[in-house]
């Protein structure tokens, strides 16, 4: 609990403007109380907090050498009060009615350095919480700090989500440093939109190295460049146990990618990567196809935004012709044509090994050529989805209407005397009422009792899986009986679509 003692010497030091829910004098604070809180649950507590620190003399328990004899006995919601009335921050109500809840959302509070903090006193030795969310609380640096104290106590917290809090440098170095050492229990850590100079790169790729926690990193809409990639490249060669990270919206460029996707071909962990909008160029997607020709546990990838012409697809292709792991490529909003479209289509086609679910080109405009091509490889392969733009003489012309998915199942079921639930429950090897969409897409492709073609169960699966969370959830049909009936959600709106 040594977090404790050092809290009242940072804030002795701090002398910051008041920011969110600082607070200039006691008779607002008094007014501000109340308005928060009256008729709730901890209006009670405030009010006792308020009478107990007009009786007090400007001496506090925070003070005592041994904190943790003081607040022995203090609830979590008592010690939150108090730390408030020592920062002269309002409480917040939210954070009080939710100290026994798993998830924690303090997002937008307006909080500042000084409510942060008497969050952190609070949240020491706090077993419940295992989720935070403290996005946009322009905490700083100071914050970030106190932060960072918090978790070397805590042991319960598994995910936290501070980004877009201006933490720079020095709040990225408590962070690192706090990693380094292995002191917490963070599974997953997002520090998207925090300034993060290229300096600060080196913190993190040092941390990283031997961090054995952090599962999931967030790093988006930072200032890392070429070198920062290069040292982080360095980091992926020796992390074990990173599975997701995003490096969205920073300055890799051509460089910077190479040196990461050199990292790549050494790395056995890492599942999920975000590389979309750093100009990595043909000379990235070079580099990350001789990535993906040796690395065998990478499943999705996503280079959108990136100034990828055809050279680069085909480069890229290098690597997906022969790796058998990658399942989702995103490659949206790159100088892409119809060439460079089949080219990407073609290596899955020629890959056995190929695992391919999703390749998104949403913005390339297509012909009936490509089409009738991609036709001819999703019979092979089922499971395949490629997203694409518009299709060439389409924009003129009628497009070919097809019946709805959705309807056609129905009508299926109704003249066979069966029930929906069937029809799912069927298709579900595992029994769980949760089928994979790649799964569910090869089923429905390689049946022939019911007539739907490529684009329909694409239309279906959109609409099954709205949230692209990957897996079709058809548990609310278990009590539906009769096919004719209509069921929640989605056939209830199919059924108004119909003229």
């Amino acid at each position: 609990m040594a977090v404790n003692s050092s809290f009242p010497e940072h804030e002795k030091q701090m002398n910051l403007p008041l920011t969110g829910g600082d607070m200039e004098n006691e008779s607002e604070k008094g007014a501000e109380e109340t308005s928060h809180t009256s008729e709730s649950p901890e209006s009670v507590l405030l009010a006792g907090a308020s009478a107990e620190k007009a009786t007090q003399g400007s001496d506090t328990d925070l003070e005592v050498e041994d904190p943790e004899k003081a607040f022995a006995a203090v609830t979590g919601a008592e010690l939150y009060l108090e730390a408030c009335r020592l920062m002269e921050v309002v409480p917040v109500s939210h954070f009080i009615q939710n100290l026994a809840k798993p998830y924690m959302n303090l997002n937008h509070h307006g909080l500042g350095p000084k409510g942060v903090k008497a969050i952190a006193i609070a949240l020491v030795s706090n077993a419940t919480i295992t989720h935070l969310e403290l996005e946009d609380n322009c905490i700083l640096a100071e914050g970030a700090i106190c932060i960072a104290e918090m978790l070397r106590e805590n042991s319960s917290l598994q995910e936290l989500n501070i980004s877009n809090n201006h933490l720079d440098t020095a709040g990225a170095e408590a962070l690192a440093s706090l990693l380094l050492d292995n002191m917490s229990y963070l599974r997953a850590l997002r520090l998207s939109g925090n300034n993060f100079g290229e300096e600060t790169a080196l913190f993190f790729a040092e941390a990283l190295m031997g961090n054995y926690q952090v599962k999931e990193l967030d790093l988006s809409h930072n200032e890392f460049c070429e070198k920062g990639g290069q040292l982080l490249g360095q980091m992926l060669d020796s992390n074990t146990t990173l599975e997701i990270l995003d490096l969205s919206w920073n300055h890799l460029r051509r460089k910077g990618t190479v040196a990461l996707a050199a990292g790549l071909k050494g790395n056995g962990a890492l599942k999920i990567l975000n590389l979309s909008w750093n100009g990595i160029g043909n000379e990235g997607a070079l580099a990350l196809g001789e990535a993906l020709k040796v690395n065998n546990v990478l499943v999705h990838l996503d280079i959108s935004n990136n100034q990828i012409n055809n050279e680069g697809a085909k480069k890229l292709c290098g690597g997906l012709e022969v790796n058998g792991k990658l399942k989702i490529l995103k490659m949206a909003n790159n100088p892409l044509t119809m060439e460079g479209a089949t080219a990407l289509v073609t290596s899955v086609r020629k890959n056995p090994k190929s695992m391919m679910e999703e390749i998104n080109i949403s913005n390339v405009l297509v012909n009936e050529t490509f089409i009738k091509m991609l036709d001819l490889v999703c019979r092979t392969r089922p499971e395949l989805d490629v997203l694409y733009g518009e299709v060439e003489g389409c924009i003129t012309k009628i497009p070919k209407q097809h019946p709805n998915p959705m309807k056609v199942i129905q009508n299926y079921l109704k003249e066979h005397n069966l029930c929906l639930w069937d029809f799912f429950r069927n298709i579900d090897k595992d029994g769980n009422m949760k089928i994979p969409v790649a799964a569910f897409r090869r089923a429905l492709m390689q049946q022939s009792s019911i007539p739907l073609d490529r684009v329909q169960i694409g239309e279906l699966v959109r609409k099954l899986d709205r949230n692209c969370t990957g897996v079709v959830d058809y548990s609310h049909l278990k009590e539906q009986k009769p096919a004719q009936e209509p069921v929640e959600g989605e056939i209830k709106e199919e059924k108004k679509e119909e003229p």
